[in-house]
């Protein structure tokens, strides 16, 4: 959906699956640092929404999720994902409860496979389930921010700041009283910062979850059966998985960031030698200068010299071998 404030000034329109948001609003590293700072706002009305209502709503998706929700806290924001049966990783669900309905935001263009999955496992219970992608924006308020929430609109609170559900029809009224605005790269440099997975970027066909480090933020150990549930126990208490996520400082020199996709291979070794890896998001951050998130085998060392491409990177552990 193409965002209203693509009409605010300075406004440069992202693309790909980011397409119908801003990119940015003309100085990306002044919007980061607003971010950083808790000021702004980050318009993310391109994501999907979806609610889940009804009494059997919690017990429901307990059942679904690889999150344990079946006692969660109204006004509690949490993650989950749902998994294919072999625990490959298919949907993240950025979810809060509000008492009577639980609202999640998943990527853009994924509520619809999401909507069939769930209405086909409704069977006997007592929930509806809704796509409410047209009538709700997702607004993104950076930690340490003091804007205002209006009155009964949802809100996901957590330690990297509030995600609002906002009536879509007041969304630019609402940008105009809480700017300035920030894109979604600026967004998207502070999350690589954070190091904080997002599912088709750091996600492919095979990725299963401990290899992004979203056990315990998005899976739950200690739960009951869920699809997948059995690759996630198994990975857990008798192997490692077979790539872990790094978050790699690359070369400032280079003109190009390396591309979603770019193979790195270890600098030591030929050039041409063996592929260890790829780029899954790479950014330019405001004090970091150009950093990436990366998906490497997981018996690359640690302290293994890295080449993007042709860009040299130095990488940070983020999922332990």
């Amino acid at each position: 959906m193409k965002s209203p404030l693509l009409s605010l000034p300075g406004a440069v329109p992202a693309e790909g699956v980011d397409e119908g948001v801003a990119a940015h609003y003309g100085d990306l590293f002044r919007e980061q640092r607003a971010l950083a700072d808790g000021t702004g706002f980050v318009d993310l009305s391109h994501r999907g929404v979806v609610t889940v209502s009804g009494e059997d709503r919690l017990s429901w998706l307990h059942l679904l999720l690889t999150q344990h929700v079946s006692d969660l806290p109204a006004g509690r924001a949490t993650e989950a994902l749902i998994l294919s049966a072999h625990g490959h990783i298919e949907h993240a669900l950025y979810l809060v409860d509000d008492g009577t309905t639980v609202w999640a935001h998943v990527e853009p263009g994924t509520q619809d496979a999401l909507l069939a999955y769930l209405e086909s496992m409704k069977f006997f219970y007592r929930v509806e389930v809704a796509d409410r992608t047209a009538d709700t924006a997702v607004v993104h308020l950076p930690a340490g921010s003091i804007a205002p929430v209006p009155e009964g609109v949802v809100v996901r609170e957590t330690p990297y700041g509030r995600d609002l559900f906002l009536p879509r029809a007041d969304l630019e009224a609402y940008a105009a009283e809480v700017g300035p605005p920030a894109g979604i790269l600026a967004y998207e440099a502070l999350r690589v910062e954070q190091h904080r997975p997002r599912l088709g970027f750091e996600t492919d066909h095979r990725t299963i979850p401990h290899e992004l480090g979203w056990i315990g933020s998005a899976v739950h150990l200690q739960k009951g059966c869920y699809r997948g549930q059995e690759t996630v126990a198994r990975v857990h208490n008798l192997g490692k998985p077979p790539r872990r996520l790094v978050f790699l400082h690359l070369d400032g020199s280079e003109v190009h960031l390396p591309a979603p996709g770019t193979e790195i291979r270890v600098a030591d070794e030929d050039p041409d030698g063996r592929k260890v890896g790829f780029v899954t998001s790479s950014v330019r951050h405001y004090e970091l200068g150009p950093v990436a998130l990366a998906l490497v085998k997981r018996n690359v060392p640690p302290d293994a010299h890295l080449v993007a491409g042709d860009t040299a990177a130095a990488q940070e552990t983020v999922v332990e071998p």
